[in-house]
């Protein structure tokens, strides 16, 4: 779930920028949560399909995250109703989930928070239902790789502008609108961290990447404009010009031997 104008969040054992460093055993722990992100989402995954309601999604979710022995990370947060957010063809993220029937053709955005311990994880995945049309595939493909383009920047020494500017330049040059308003984040003891993690910027600038940071990568990209508007319901948040939207996300760590992405599936971050 991506973070949008929040305000500092008081966490423990902070450094001088709100930016806190995590254990080796704090990683290990939010890298159980994000393993009950990935086992949720492969089971979404398999499980969507023409005619579901989105409610239905919803509901797997919650069972599969108890199941796993894990809290929800969404529901409750600032009001949110549900286990996770579900959003379809022009919404970008934050959909509730509820009496929409997902129809052939559509493309739809899963995001997934699970709680382990206390500690956080969260990931986001696109897919395509059933016939989807040539350019909703390459929008898809095209917002995983730029969500890889920003994990290869997450190296310790370089700094946040470096990952914005990777999404941006690959995502850009595809044709694709990078949506600003909404960004990735630190993550940790709580769902939003410092740092921001814009998916545009200015390489060489921002927070320096520094070893036992954990944060949360999610490219946003449109088929046309980047502008966004939200609706009245509070949370879902649309494209501007009604053209579809695609969403990725990871939580990773980062190290002195790369990034270690803690919501891998089936050990990949495809």
């Amino acid at each position: 779930m991506e973070r949008k104008h929040l305000p500092r969040i008081e966490i423990a054992e902070p450094d001088l920028s709100g930016i806190t460093i995590k254990s080796v055993q704090e990683i290990d722990t939010m890298r159980e949560a994000g393993q009950v992100v990935a086992t949720t989402i492969e089971l979404l995954m398999a499980s969507i399909q023409p005619g579901m309601k989105t409610r239905e999604l919803d509901a797997i979710a919650s069972r599969e995250i108890k199941r796993l022995s894990a809290l929800p990370a969404f529901k409750g947060y600032r009001g949110f109703p549900a286990t996770i957010c579900v959003s379809l063809n022009q919404e970008i993220v934050h959909g509730i989930p509820g009496d929409l029937v997902i129809r052939d053709g559509d493309v739809v955005s899963m995001d997934v928070g699970a709680i382990v311990d206390g500690y956080f994880s969260d990931s986001a995945v696109t897919v395509g239902v059933g016939n989807v049309t040539p350019e909703a595939e390459q929008l898809i493909e095209a917002t995983r790789l730029s969500l890889e383009k920003g994990i290869e920047q997450a190296t310790v020494g370089k700094r946040v502008g470096d990952i914005g500017a990777a999404v941006q330049r690959y995502a850009e040059a595809q044709g694709y609108g990078v949506v600003r308003e909404y960004v990735g984040h630190g993550v940790g003891r709580a769902l939003h961290e410092e740092p921001s993690i814009p998916n545009y910027g200015d390489p060489g600038k921002g927070p320096l990447l520094r070893a036992g940071m954990v944060i949360a990568i999610e490219p946003m990209l449109n088929l046309g404009t980047w502008q966004t508007r939200a609706l009245d319901d509070g949370w879902t948040v649309e494209t501007a010009d009604g053209k579809i939207s695609a969403h990725y996300e990871h939580t990773l760590a980062i190290t002195e031997e790369g990034p270690q992405v803690l919501t891998a599936r089936n050990g990949s971050v495809r």
